[in-house]
């Protein structure tokens, strides 16, 4: 008996993946439990490991094959070594293509109507009824002419199709004045411009598509992942559809500075108990400070209400080779300084490899992106929704500042919050901006 081995949803938003390789070959014994395939989702790199046990008897979708469909047979299982297997695949590949191939039907169905309606012109052939026995055919333009030279339609001998009276036969009548003539060719125009403008109104419905000019300089195409696609979908969704504006704080982190250095200094070398504290840490914590003393920062917008987070849960942007990440900091308001570090750390490698799990980097109710590191003195970042908020933490650098009346230097950090304000008004955005500067100003008050 053969068992379908389908392509797994790794996330409630997958719809498709790549299957970046198998780990069993064609004839392969598989106990439950074995790694079979790799698979790589929008956001990691994923193990999918076997349910049923048997052979594999037959690699439907090789490695490398990119755009799979959720569901979708990528390979078959048998129970016994060598057992033949018919064609794989056939049943569930029906499913997946009606809805891409139904897609254009509908499409090119208005298309054919639009030519197919000025022949037949079935609703017209009651109107051109006009009190006589018989039913009279006629063009539109024909009865126009008619009407104006005051001809009588039952009079003439259509020449169109099925004796239908076209405009030469008004014409070649002789009795259509002079006049319908030069006003025909506007009613011509007038008549024919219906016609040629649904095609042209459509066109550009479609037109928007190749709207940078075609690249002639000598380049390399890198093809888009599907973690490159989604980062692009989204953020212009969100750049699109959520109204960002931008608080920016001045913040001096000397005393930050040296809060983490006396921590780092008491930590042990090695051993469970061993940390290394970021400045990145220390903002994740002072962050979760202030989302709980301001509880409707940390929430999101939806059409039916506004919902606001029991737990502070707080994505942290980790660049990978192919983009950026959000692994998550669970509850971070009620987590040490060495615990979110250790975490961070775990969380950080991890995402770099493509091994977070989906519960990893699913969810948050606010994101922080730190550019500091880099040098970067200062930046906006864009929303991750449905999040309302995300925090740009730029570089800390000396900077003049003016302390009792007088000149002094000091370390500032530049950070910028970007707030999304169905959610987050102008006032709230400032307040919270006000007890992050004062938690990272004063970070004695995190050990409270």
């Amino acid at each position: 008996m053969a068992t379908n081995i389908l392509m797994p949803a790794l996330s409630p938003t997958m719809t498709e993946g790549k299957l970046s390789k198998w780990l069993k070959k064609e004839g392969e014994e598989v106990k439950s439990g074995d790694v079979l395939a790799e698979i790589e989702t929008d956001k990691a790199t994923m193990e999918v490991e076997a349910v049923d046990e048997g052979f594999l008897a037959k690699i439907v979708v090789p490695d490398g094959t990119d755009g799979v469909a959720v569901n979708a047979v990528i390979g078959i299982l048998t129970e016994q070594a060598g057992e033949k297997v018919g064609e794989p695949a056939t049943a569930p590949k029906p499913e997946e293509k009606p809805a891409p191939e139904a897609k254009p039907e509908p499409k090119a169905e208005p298309a054919a109507e639009a030519p197919a309606k000025p022949e037949a012109k079935p609703a017209e052939k009651p109107a051109e009824d006009e009190g006589h026995g018989e039913r009279i055919f006629a063009s539109p333009l024909a009865r126009r002419m008619a009407k104006q030279a005051g001809i009588d339609l039952a009079s003439l001998k259509g020449s169109g199709p099925n004796g239908r009276i076209v405009k030469a036969d008004i014409e070649a009548s002789g009795k259509a004045a002079a006049a319908p003539a030069p006003a025909d060719a506007p009613a011509a125009a007038q008549a024919a411009a219906p016609s040629p403008e649904p095609k042209a109104t459509r066109a550009p419905a479609k037109a928007p598509a190749p709207a940078m000019a075609p690249i002639t300089a000598p380049h390399t195409k890198f093809p888009n992942s599907s973690m490159r696609k989604v980062i692009a979908r989204r953020l212009l969704e969100s750049k699109q559809t959520v109204p960002h504006f931008y608080v920016v704080g001045n913040f001096e982190i000397d005393a930050l500075l040296k809060l983490r250095a006396d921590l780092n200094a008491k930590s042990a070398k090695d051993g469970p108990g061993a940390f290394k504290l970021s400045v990145n840490d220390l903002i994740i914590k002072a962050c979760a400070v202030a989302l709980r003393r301001h509880p409707k920062v940390n929430a999101s917008y939806t059409e039916e209400a506004i919902i606001e987070y029991d737990d502070v849960d707080i994505s942290i942007a980790v660049a990978i080779p192919d983009g950026l990440i959000t692994p998550i900091i669970r509850k971070a308001d009620n987590q040490g300084l060495a615990s979110i570090s250790n975490q961070m750390k775990d969380l950080g490698a991890r995402a770099k490899a493509g091994k977070l799990k989906p519960d990893e980097y699913q969810g948050g109710g606010f994101s922080i992106s730190n550019l500091g590191m880099f040098g970067t003195p200062e930046f906006s970042a864009i929303i991750n929704p449905p999040q309302a908020c995300i925090l740009a933490v730029g570089a800390g650098e000396k900077r003049p500042v003016v302390k009792n009346d007088a000149l002094a230097i000091a370390t500032i950090m530049t950070c910028t919050l970007s707030c999304d304000h169905r959610v987050v008004d102008g006032a709230l955005g400032a307040e919270f901006m006000a007890t992050l500067k004062t938690i990272i100003e004063d970070p004695l008050s995190l050990m409270l």
